[in-house]
């Protein structure tokens, strides 16, 4: 059977440094520590419940080495298969053996994953603001701190908050840059609401690109969020209402479960098209790679079933000339950021990775290595993923619930956010 290492103990971590984290950690029979992140947004104690009380038992005196082979085993063996839960679940596991087995090599993962395909991986930051005057200031600031692609997001006028602006006033008016999910006050915590016209955006967005092409010129990379709020007619009509400006990607234009809505969309718009950031398995991919319905894929390794999984959907999307754009916002751990470097190092057809810096408090419970400089990001040389989490430090920041916010039309309709 060659070499095997059991894995001694594998434990579950909630902690909440300014916003709740989920992380698996499995330590080997020589002592050799591996870390996973299974954080699931505003749902994190379901997934910690999968681990704790199904799949941590399962681990137990297994051999840590087997990789691919544990992994089928968790997601075959459990009969109900796929879903953000499983697969994030799933995902910490993968994740944690892929540090240990590189741990083990002394080598950083991305060597084990092929070696660097690039120096670095270009990183965009989210820039907005409630009107265009704070939104340029915000691009300015992001430039100065030296990203070398931007993400534009905006308020609109006569909606209060809106989802991805960090000054919106839900949620008590205080600034949220790092987007996290609202914590509320009391015994029962609700998710905050937020009003939303799609015709109001609609004709508010191209005027934003408008004046930010202006200020800033033809060549920063521009990226827009869509937030899943359109009909597939209304992203057909934004897309070519972008087209003169550029942008690098239009993201999640309408709802990511009707993927036959994309074929609408290509049809009448050349903007480049991302999406999957909602999605947790390659069978959620497979028409739209088929098809070329996409250029980006934004899928999480901590949502998607980890590295394991990730590495075969980033090779399936080279095939047809689809490149990556993994999901890292803040509700991604250290952890979870770190495994997608390492891919993003490693793989052919890397495209651009989403970058907000994690809060002092975050980086007091999970102490990274890798660096961003000059608009890239690298995951360091550090053998394994090149985090370690701090567990006295977690200790000190107990879960909080928290949700993301809801959206309402004017006549109290929920709407896709």
């Amino acid at each position: 059977m060659g070499y095997a290492v059991r894995i001694e103990s594998a434990e579950v971590v909630i902690t909440s440094p300014g916003r709740n984290f989920v992380t698996l950690r499995i330590v080997t029979e020589d002592g050799v520590t591996g870390l996973g992140d299974a954080t699931l947004n505003g749902r994190e104690l379901a997934v910690a419940s999968y681990l704790r009380d199904h799949v941590v038992p399962l681990l137990l005196d297994r051999d840590a080495s087997r990789i691919e082979d544990t992994w089928q085993y968790l997601y075959r063996g459990a009969y109900w298969r796929r879903g953000p839960v499983t697969m994030a679940a799933i995902a910490a596991v993968d994740t944690a053996l892929w540090d240990i087995k590189a741990k083990a090599a002394r080598m950083p993962l991305y060597q084990l994953l092929g070696g660097a395909s690039r120096s670095g991986a270009l990183a965009y930051g989210h820039a907005s603001g409630r009107d265009v005057p704070e939104l340029l200031d915000s691009i300015r600031a992001h430039l100065e701190q030296g990203y070398r692609a931007i993400r534009v997001q905006t308020g609109i006028p006569g909606l209060a908050s809106v989802y991805g602006v960090a000054s919106s006033s839900a949620g008590g008016g205080e600034r949220y840059d790092y987007e996290p999910a609202r914590r509320g006050s009391g015994s029962r915590v609700l998710p905050a609401e937020e009003s939303w016209d799609t015709r109001a955006y609609l004709r508010h967005v191209p005027t934003v690109f408008e004046a930010v092409r202006r200020e800033f010129g033809p060549e920063l990379p521009l990226l827009h969020d869509g937030h899943h709020r359109m009909t597939p007619i209304q992203a057909a009509r934004l897309g070519k209402a972008l087209e003169p400006y550029d942008l690098f990607w239009l993201e999640d234009a309408t709802p990511g479960e009707d993927q036959a809505a994309l074929r609408l969309i290509r049809q009448h718009t050349t903007t480049p098209l991302a999406i999957g950031e909602v999605f947790n398995h390659v069978h959620d991919y497979t028409t739209l790679l088929s098809e070329r319905l996409i250029d980006y894929v934004r899928s999480a390794v901590t949502h998607t079933g980890g590295v394991t999984a990730m590495r075969k959907l980033l090779d399936l999307a080279a095939v047809y000339g689809i490149k990556s754009g993994i999901h890292g916002p803040t509700d991604i751990s250290p952890v979870g950021m770190a495994a997608a470097l390492h891919l993003d190092l490693a793989i052919h057809n890397f495209g651009i990775q989403e970058y907000m810096p994690h809060t002092a408090d975050t980086l007091e419970v999970f102490r990274t290595s890798f660096r961003f400089e000059d608009g890239l990001l690298h995951p360091s040389d550090t053998p394994g993923l090149g985090v370690e989490l701090d567990t006295e430090a977690a200790g000190r920041f107990p879960y909080q619930p928290a949700y993301l916010p809801v959206n309402r039309l004017a006549d109290g309709t929920v709407h896709d956010w």
